[in-house]
């Protein structure tokens, strides 16, 4: 009997899922769509409903697509958009809220405090984050005191939870109330050495244990997946934040290597075992995967706009009809003419971690036109991970030999070819370029023997395209200076959230 695995992709702007054959290889892939809800500038929201119905929807319908019998389904992986937050009735299981995505800026006051009461040193040695609203525990408090549910969260009638946590409640027999070890250490709240919760964190943010999950491993087996949807109980097996379920599915397994994904945003992890290594230079130290108990480690940098800006220029600006066009676009002009966008629209992440940047396009000329936008939007991109991996660089002492890349925006050539030439290093993209999905299947499949170890996980990897730099280092340099002082240009352009100017 073959046996095949199923990975639960749930991201920021669709739900999808991707079977996967013993080989590593794509078997059937189906995705859905769902709204994205911005009550206020800055501010960005899910409906839980979608997110779940989205995610069920796609599962069925990949198994019907594929014809595969459920009874050669092995086992199911859940990766997810990090530090989007959710909060239920641990009775009904009805959300109280919209789920408060990774992306939105309202509890950027509540940072501020966190940080003007002196938990900004506590926060980074303790979960290896830096204060930022992007992570979860501000915006559970949020939650907290906008719904006036504290004293319900200490009665233990309320679930907390990420999207992996909100996914297996509802999608495994007994509901169970757990998060992996990746997820928890993306909320603030998590000791990343310790492996639990840290109470002075709950405390400051009046965070009851009562309303928090069960932090598990990230391969193992969590529970049965609930008849009702596929007519079968199947493991379901992995848990995994996206970035981390990327960076297994590149076959990262040895300290020093890195993969970037260019999704939503772009997310650069680096492997660096079984230590946390403490950044000088704005990146976060985060848990790469927990697997038998056992930790290892990553250095991570975020970006907050990286695709997204392609659907901006598409949805908001109508200067392309689909994102696939963008490549000829961008070839069609030499250059940009001079022209940067920093696509900053609801901050800078790393190694900027500016909360009241905003999004600004410098350098236009009469002569400026579509095509340049279009191509300093694709350039942003790449500018901004070079930042990245610059900042890794100063951390870890030595530049990369090679960065593998992955994600939709990694198929735009292009893109790739620029990354390559404003890093100076090759880019190795694989053969499988939905590595988010890949990883939390081979997470889910170790856990259940699909894969006996990560040597035989190293074997199914494929590479797809190496690419080399081509331009000289003189050119390199003044296109950074030029996207250096474009961002300076874009830093503090309001001063408090409640200010727009």
């Amino acid at each position: 009997m073959h046996k095949y695995v199923i990975a639960l992709d749930q991201g920021t702007t669709s739900s999808r899922a991707v079977i996967f054959n013993e080989e590593a290889q794509v078997v059937a892939m189906k995705s859905y769509e769902f709204e994205q809800i911005y009550p206020q500038p800055g501010w960005v929201e899910h409906d839980p409903a979608a997110i779940l119905n989205t995610q069920v929807d796609s599962l069925r319908e990949v198994v019907r697509i594929s014809g595969i019998p459920v009874e050669e389904i092995a086992a199911i992986g859940i990766t997810n958009q990090r530090e989007t937050t959710m909060i239920w009735d641990r009775a009904t299981g009805q959300p109280l809220y919209n789920a408060i995505v990774w992306q939105c800026r309202r509890t950027a006051p509540i940072v501020k405090r966190l940080c003007d009461e002196g938990y900004e040193e506590h926060i980074r040695k303790v979960t290896g984050l830096v204060p930022d609203a992007y992570f979860s525990g501000t915006k559970l408090n949020w939650l907290l005191d906008k719904l006036d549910l504290h004293e319900r969260a200490k009665r233990g009638e309320l679930c907390f939870g990420t999207v992996d946590s909100f996914l297996a409640w509802n999608l495994v027999s007994g509901h169970p109330h757990v998060t992996d070890a990746t997820n928890a250490s993306r909320t603030m709240l998590y000791d990343i050495h310790k492996n639990d919760w840290d109470d002075t964190l709950l405390g400051a943010l009046n965070i009851p244990r009562e309303i928090l999950p069960k932090v598990v491993d990230t391969s193992g087996v969590v529970g049965m997946l609930d008849t009702s949807i596929l007519g079968r109980a199947i493991p379901v097996a992995a848990l995994a934040g996206d970035q981390h379920a990327a960076l297994f599915g590149q076959g990262c397994f040895k300290p020093g290597m890195m993969k970037n994904t260019y999704g939503t945003g772009c997310f650069l992890l680096m492997n660096t075992g079984e230590l946390p290594v403490t950044s000088k230079s704005g990146m976060i130290s985060t848990i790469a995967w927990r697997i038998g108990g056992e930790t290892t480690y990553a250095l991570e940098g975020s970006v907050f706009v990286g695709g997204a800006v392609i659907q901006w220029l598409r949805d908001e600006m109508k200067l392309i009809e689909r994102a696939s066009e963008t490549e000829m676009i961008a070839n069609s002009v030499k250059d940009t003419a001079g022209v940067y966008l920093v696509p900053s629209f609801t901050g800078l992440g790393a190694p900027y971690w500016d909360m009241y940047s905003r999004g600004t396009i410098v350098g236009l000329t009469r002569g400026a036109g579509r095509a340049h936008i279009v191509r300093a939007a694709l350039e942003a991109i790449a500018y901004q991970s070079a930042d990245l991996v610059g900042s890794m660089a100063t951390d870890c002492g030595r530049k990369p030999r090679e960065l593998r890349v992955d994600g939709g925006a990694s198929a735009n050539q292009f893109l790739m070819q620029f990354q390559s030439d404003i890093l100076g290093c090759d880019v190795i993209r694989p053969a499988v370029i939905e590595t988010t999905a890949l990883g939390a299947a081979l997470l889910a499949g170790l856990a259940v023997g699909v894969w006996k170890d990560m040597d035989e996980i190293s074997r199914v990897w494929k590479m797809d395209l190496s690419l080399t730099p081509l331009m000289g280092e003189a050119q390199r340099a003044k296109l950074l200076r030029g996207w250096h002082k474009a961002v300076s240009r874009s830093m503090n352009w309001i001063m408090e959230e409640n200010d727009p100017l």
